[in-house]
């Protein structure tokens, strides 16, 4: 094992197998990652406790929400970039500090307006850890078989993080105060900057070339208003503001893409979509985030206001889906080690969570089982994808890259969740306001907790019915867009054999059918990591 402590990469000879060491590292770089999914649910039952705390306007509570992921999607390629450049190590390092400096901040804030800057230095640590993680686990793990089986601990992980987010608020907001939520964090990042000098190798490209600055505001400038726009049109509807930031957003992708194709050192460089799978790889991995963040905009709605589950026991159930997900990706692994083309995995991994939007598209106003099936059974389905795709991604990457490929990974799955929550949000929502009675009061037709609202108002037998249609109208809304769901999976188990099925070419370790690689270098004259003995096309 190379000096862990060098500052050039410290990758293992190619498929070299990792040992005690490599898994305990794994293990520690498991808790950041927990802690970033975490974040992004951990506000759910806090908020009346701060809102009663720091008496947050509207628009402040909003923000307090949505700005830790407007951050953590905005600087993701950048942070991804700079990772390969400077030490995917020493980023980490260092957005595990900010990472607890801000959970101090936020814990402690004394207005509102301070805890919104320290949710925003928080998606600035989280935007550094994430790619980290993925790109040291490239580095750590060169044998394609315990690749697979570390990418998927990590998409376990970072799948059940968000669910647990969401408990661990409820249960720390009972017994302790708001600011608790935040200060757990605190152990894990201190064990992380305590163990990760001396388990972790340090890696990155070699010859870089300088940094480009003019992407940063590019990127950040095509990158948030979509995200922006993306997310307010379930609730907000087809705004004109909406419409118009998205627009702004994409002109400004498309001036950052001129820019990395032109520039000499370019933040994502294009030769990265030479990679042979990794371009399908990343449009995959949106379209499966897509798909579970569609289902989670219906499912916890469904526990709370359908079933009249409270907060807390919804969220305990919630948990019982994420039970699936613990083998879905070993199972994965184990298929494309044993010969089955990963094609055909990824296809099978987008068909079950098809099935499971068929079991929700099967939902009536009383299905609490049928509901935790469908959620658990898609959640399967989706982790088997993803795991299997951001090893593709990866494993097809020269390793100096592994940053920016696993930042362009993670910034397609924040577009897929928040097309997820516009695309399925609205469909539902529209069959929603055409199921609840013409004659309800205007604020009945927008969403079910402001019908539930409205019928708690209402006397007598009227405010009854108004309940009873709005939940019906809400469960045909979610069926709905079940129905949109598993057409989008399917129409993904489709791509993804027709995109990863053809023929066979290498410019990483592996190619896209999880062989290694024979070539030295690929097209664009970036050295392969691999030399093992394989024909590749």
């Amino acid at each position: 094992m190379t000096n862990p402590t060098s500052t050039t990469s410290t990758t293992a000879p190619p498929n070299s197998r990792a040992g005690r060491r490599e898994w305990t590292a794994l293990g520690v770089l498991m808790l950041p990652l927990l802690l970033v999914s975490m974040d992004v649910s951990v506000l759910y039952f806090a908020v009346p406790a701060i809102s009663a705390d720091l008496d947050p306007s509207g628009t402040q509570q909003l923000w307090i929400f949505d700005i830790y992921a407007f951050v953590l999607a905005g600087l993701l390629m950048t942070m991804g970039s700079l990772g390969d450049r400077i030490g995917r190590r020493k980023l980490l390092l260092a957005g595990a500090a900010a990472f607890g400096a801000a959970s101090v901040l936020a814990a402690y804030a004394d207005s509102a307006a301070t805890l919104i800057a320290a949710r925003a230095l928080l998606g600035v640590g989280g935007a550094t850890l994430m790619p980290s993680t993925m790109a040291l686990v490239r580095t750590m793990f060169t044998d394609p078989g315990q690749r697979a089986k570390a990418i998927g601990l990590w998409s376990g992980v970072m799948t059940g993080g968000v669910a647990l987010g969401s408990v661990l608020s409820g249960v720390l907001v009972e017994y302790f105060w708001w600011g608790s939520v935040f200060l757990v964090n605190l152990p894990a990042m201190v064990l992380l900057l305590v163990l990760g000098p001396f388990l972790l190798p340090e890696s990155r490209d070699p010859a870089p070339g300088r940094f480009d600055l003019l992407s940063v505001p590019l990127s950040l400038a095509a990158v948030l208003p979509v995200i922006y726009g993306i997310k307010e049109i379930p609730s907000e509807g087809w705004s004109v503001r909406y419409v118009v930031s998205i627009t702004l957003g994409m002109l400004f992708a498309a001036l950052f893409v001129h820019r990395q194709r032109t520039a000499a050192a370019p933040l994502i460089s294009p030769a990265l979509f030479r990679s042979r799978g990794f371009a399908p790889a990343v449009v995959l991995n949106l379209l499966s985030t897509l798909g579970m963040m569609g289902s989670a905009f219906f499912t916890t709605q469904y526990l709370q206001s359908v079933l009249g589950k409270s907060s807390m026991a919804a969220a305990l159930w919630s948990l019982l889906p994420t039970l699936l997900v613990g083998a879905a990706a070993p199972v994965a692994a184990g298929l494309v080690q044993r010969g089955v083309h990963r094609a055909h995995v990824v296809a099978g991994g987008f068909t079950v969570a098809a099935c499971g939007y068929g079991l929700l598209a099967g939902a009536g106003t009383s299905s609490l089982w049928l509901v935790l099936a469908g959620a658990g059974v898609l959640a399967a389905g989706i982790v088997t994808v993803m795991s299997q795709l951001m090893d593709l991604a990866l494993g097809t990457v020269p390793v100096a890259r592994a940053g920016s490929a696993a930042s362009l990974l993670e910034t397609g799955a924040e577009f897929g969740g928040a097309l997820g929550m516009a695309v399925l949000g609205s469909i539902g929502t529209a069959v929603f306001r055409h199921g609840v009675p013409a004659d309800a009061p205007a604020a009945a037709h927008e969403t079910l907790g402001g019908a539930l609202a409205v019928a708690g108002r209402l006397s007598g037998d009227a405010g009854q019915a108004l309940a009873v249609a709005a939940r019906e109208a809400f469960t045909d809304g979610m069926r709905a867009a079940s129905v949109a769901g598993v057409v989008l999976l399917l129409a993904g188990a489709v791509l993804a054999v027709t995109s990863l099925r053809g023929g066979r070419g290498c410019a990483g370790e592996s190619d896209a059918a999880g062989v290694p690689c024979a070539r030295e270098s690929d097209a664009a004259g970036v050295p392969c990591v691999s030399a093992a003995p394989h024909q590749c096309g």
